[in-house]
């Protein structure tokens, strides 16, 4: 990996492969637990219909993992199906109550199992799903009746090589990104004035990650709505800022509080420590946010191999020569993208768009 080639004052990224520090043993358990999950998964649906929770999909799965939900909040749209042969309709009203009233957090969601979801707390959709009455769900038995409405006017069946499939498909509201925004709004200004960042920041990084999915996975092991490793960006920041000898848990990491603060903690550390000598603000905004994606390595290696030399280039060019040349030189095309992407979604905040 590139981010080896520079000098040790550099930082790997909270969103890249966990390799670089994590223990081999770690991220092999992580794998195995993947490989279990999935063969469970195509062992009932097979391998043409198998789905994972990803960074912008929630994919839950209960019932010996033959119901299941999906959200997809790019697009928002929910679909809940069942294989279920037995009873199918109770096992569709069951997934759909719990889809409906899933918990805001979801530290105490299994994701990676078939162990159905304890409904607790403020449920993390509403508002960004009304019922037959273009009311919101909050309450079980308003998500009941929603429910049984649903498949008493909207199921579908499909027949498929595993059996017929019965499945609902929910549109959620048209605003549902922001209604998701504003359950976060005070969170993200908290960590933005305790780090000393700009909101607009924290927004589009969020909205670049993960879409404000809280329940957001990678293969990478990151979690929650910044996406952190709890081996890279995660330690460092118990180590640097908290002044902490462990690292951060799953759970912790999947509550919203926590995985912003720790976000924005470690943007903290790459203004202040990793990127520190990078002295014009627009440059270091844009070597921030690639090095949120790509480490710090992978920003300096845009410019030269050479820790000293690669600085000096940085500081030398002009702020759009350093746009120009992460996006269009840096060694991994996805951080590439990902500095445009998280300007644009910058610039649609500033306009009021996102």
């Amino acid at each position: 990996m590139l981010t080896l080639l520079v000098a040790c004052s550099t930082a790997p990224s909270p969103v890249e492969s966990a390799s670089h520090q994590a223990p081999q043993r770690d991220e092999q358990a992580f794998e195995a637990l993947i490989q279990q999950f999935s063969a469970q998964v195509k062992a009932q649906w097979g391998e043409g219909d198998y789905l994972e929770a990803g960074k912008h999909d929630y994919v839950k799965y209960i019932d010996g993992f033959r119901t299941r939900a999906h959200i997809n909040f790019d697009e928002g749209k929910i679909w809940v199906s069942t294989l279920a042969q037995n009873q199918p309709r109770e096992k569709l009203k069951q997934a759909i109550v719990e889809t409906l009233l899933m918990p805001a957090d979801p530290s105490s969601v299994h994701m990676f199992s078939d162990e159905r979801v304890e409904l607790k707390g403020k449920p993390f959709l509403l508002g960004q799903v009304v019922d037959q009455d273009n009311q919101p769900i909050e309450w079980a038995w308003r998500a009941n009746r929603f429910a049984e409405h649903l498949i008493a006017t909207e199921l579908k069946e499909e027949s498929r090589a595993r059996g017929r499939t019965y499945y609902v498909e929910i549109d959620m509201v048209a605003n549902h990104l922001s209604q998701r925004e504003y359950q976060y709004a005070p969170l993200i200004r908290a960590a933005a004035q305790r780090y000393n960042l700009p909101e607009d920041l924290l927004y589009a990084i969020i909205k670049t990650e993960s879409s404000f999915n809280p329940y957001a996975v990678s293969h990478a092991g990151a979690y929650g709505l910044m996406q952190v490793i709890p081996k890279t960006a995660g330690a460092d920041v118990f180590r640097l800022v908290k002044g902490r000898n462990d690292i951060p848990t799953q759970a912790y990491l999947f509550n919203p509080a926590n995985n912003i603060d720790t976000g924005a903690a470690y943007f903290h550390l790459l203004k202040t420590r990793y990127l520190r000598e990078v002295r014009h603000p627009t440059t270091l905004h844009y070597a921030m946010i690639s090095a949120y994606n790509g480490g710090t390595g992978g920003v300096l290696a845009t410019f030269d191999r050479d820790r000293k030399r690669a600085m000096r280039d940085l500081n030398s060019l002009q702020p759009n020569q350093v746009y120009w040349a992460l996006t269009n030189r840096h060694p991994k095309a996805e951080a590439r993208r990902y500095l445009q992407k998280v300007l644009a979604f910058q610039q649609a905040f500033n306009e009021g768009q996102l």
